[in-house]
């Protein structure tokens, strides 16, 4: 347990040198601390060392952990996943927001379950063009927003994205993924769109650098998943 407070203490530390390098204060980026597959005793002892914001990629892991952890105020769940038609439910009740938006049908969906203020959404961008990948093309971006924005019940905040991860050879830096985050960056200002859901483990710190306001930081937090 003193393991992960440690651990949010350097994450932290980095990310603060990360804004320093580029004149932006840390304020200005939340740490979203991917918990999916740990058990709930590792998210308390994040709790327990100030960390308040959770993400959780699948919607039934997060309605399970949501109940059983519901006694820690302020505490935040994050759905970063993504969505089955038949699994909104969980994360329209859940969530404080929904990072993977990918189509108008679950924006619809989700917006008809909210029945108290709106759920902040961000749109998923296939910022590579990888086969088999999730997410929006780049170019279908300005429609798919237009018609979330008229949806009621949902929030459209920003954009998000999962660049390409680091594979063999060895020679990789998160440098590599600089032009997917300055990417994305662009195309949230021509939607004027402030939130920027970028960054993971691996490039976190370049992310911030080319302007992310949300990182998602799983194992430098948690470790390796059983």
């Amino acid at each position: 347990m003193a393991e992960i407070a440690s651990n949010l203490q350097t994450v932290r530390a980095k990310i603060a040198a990360a804004c320093q390098r580029v004149r932006r204060s840390p304020d200005e980026v939340t740490l979203l601390a991917v918990s999916k597959l740990q058990p709930s005793a590792l998210i308390v002892a994040a709790y327990q060392a100030g960390q308040r914001d959770f993400g959780e990629n699948y919607a039934q892991e997060l309605r399970d952990k949501s109940v059983e952890l519901a006694h820690l105020p302020g505490l935040r769940w994050h759905a970063i996943g993504t969505l089955q038609r038949n699994k909104v439910k969980y994360v329209a009740k859940a969530a404080c927001s929904f990072q993977a938006l990918c189509s108008l049908e679950i924006a619809e969906e989700l917006g008809s379950r909210r029945h108290e203020r709106p759920l902040p959404v961000l749109l998923e961008v296939n910022i590579a063009g990888e086969a088999g990948k999730s997410g929006i093309a780049p170019l279908e971006l300005p429609k798919l927003a237009e018609a979330v924005r008229r949806v009621p019940g949902v929030d459209l905040q920003g954009l998000m994205c999962m660049p390409p991860q680091p594979e063999p050879p060895a020679s990789w830096t998160q440098e590599d993924n600089r032009p997917h985050f300055a990417h994305l960056r662009t195309l949230a200002q021509s939607l004027g769109l402030s939130q920027l859901s970028m960054g993971t483990t691996a490039d976190y710190e370049v992310a911030i650098e080319e302007g992310a306001t949300i990182v998602r930081v799983g194992r430098s937090i948690f470790g390796d998943r059983s």
